[in-house]
């Protein structure tokens, strides 16, 4: 077993929506991702799985390849004819790439499942999630900025991120930056460390900037580098704004915004397969110049 000091936070998938590659793109990132010799590897969608102990794991959002990432990481095998080291899932918000891998997790196989309200919500307007057995499946509905404890050894508390609601909840003129439960941000408290993780941002209000600032560890919102990226890439109009993702550079981008919070190691997952951070280009240099690290599948990072 693990040293019981140590915080562990495994990156299970780095991407956004989609992966990289994603099954319907033909962007310059996805042929190389695609291509064995494109230097490239592919990504799954975002997940981060954590624990203290390296016995009880719980998992920051199931995504749609929870399957793969979980082969892909021995600490998450059984290690009995029936078992998971999976003692909690955490879900962030209603997106399918994060809820989807909670039908995947439909084995009869105990955990427990915390959501706010609203993401609750969703979960029970749905009756294809109720292949959760509830007599397996705890479901607890955790409120905004009360601790709670996530799993062994590590304490808990969401709070609101600017955000949007889920594409399939959207109307026709979604507001972007909305507060409330439906995205939230994690906090996790264990051995003296403070960890972050904030997989979408509409923006970085001054009560985001004040919650984060002095932390030990930030994973947080890359999805565009560019706010008019998938313009650029010929792949879609929507700007990453419009999607409630603040971009990485630019006026109000999270390189400048996060400056001078005193922050360990911030470190951008959910990245979107059009972002050329993914290449070692000009964005990516910027992006490390300036002291950010850019995750990737399987990255792992010890706190003691």
């Amino acid at each position: 077993m693990e040293d019981n000091n140590a915080i562990r936070a495994l990156v299970l998938g780095a991407a956004a929506g989609g992966g990289l590659p994603q099954w319907n793109c033909g962007c310059a990132n996805c042929r190389l991702a695609r291509n064995p010799n494109g230097g490239l590897r592919p990504q799954t969608q975002s997940s981060l799985a954590v624990t203290a102990n390296g016995h009880d794991w719980a998992l920051l959002n199931a995504s749609p390849d929870i399957r793969s990432q979980i082969e892909a990481n021995p600490v998450l095998h059984p290690r009995a004819l029936r078992d998971t080291p999976i003692a909690s899932v955490l879900v962030t918000n209603g997106d399918i790439d994060h809820i989807a891998g909670l039908l995947i997790l439909r084995e009869k196989q105990p955990f427990r499942l915390f959501t706010t309200p609203a993401i609750g919500d969703i979960l029970a307007a749905n009756p294809v999630f109720e292949v959760l057995d509830s007599n397996c499946v705890e479901r607890i509905t955790v409120a905004l900025d009360q601790p709670f404890t996530l799993v062994n050894g590590i304490e808990a508390t969401l709070f609101a991120v600017p955000g949007k609601l889920p594409l399939f909840m959207e109307g026709e003129n979604p507001e972007t930056a909305l507060e409330g439960e439906q995205t939230v941000g994690v906090e996790l408290k264990g051995s003296g460390k403070r960890i972050y993780y904030i997989p979408g941002c509409g923006r970085l209000t001054d009560r985001l900037t004040d919650r984060i600032r002095g932390a030990d560890l930030l994973f947080f919102d890359g999805t565009v580098f560019h706010d008019d990226e998938m313009a650029r890439a010929g792949t879609g109009l929507k700007t990453g704004r419009r999607m409630g993702h603040m971009p990485m550079s630019g006026e109000g981008g999270s390189i400048d915004a996060l400056k001078g919070l005193a922050i360990g190691r911030t470190i951008y997952v959910h990245i979107n397969n059009t972002n050329p951070v993914w290449q070692q280009g000009p964005e990516r240099r910027a992006a490390e110049q300036a002291g950010y690290e850019i995750g990737y599948d399987g990255m792992e990072v010890h706190l003691t």
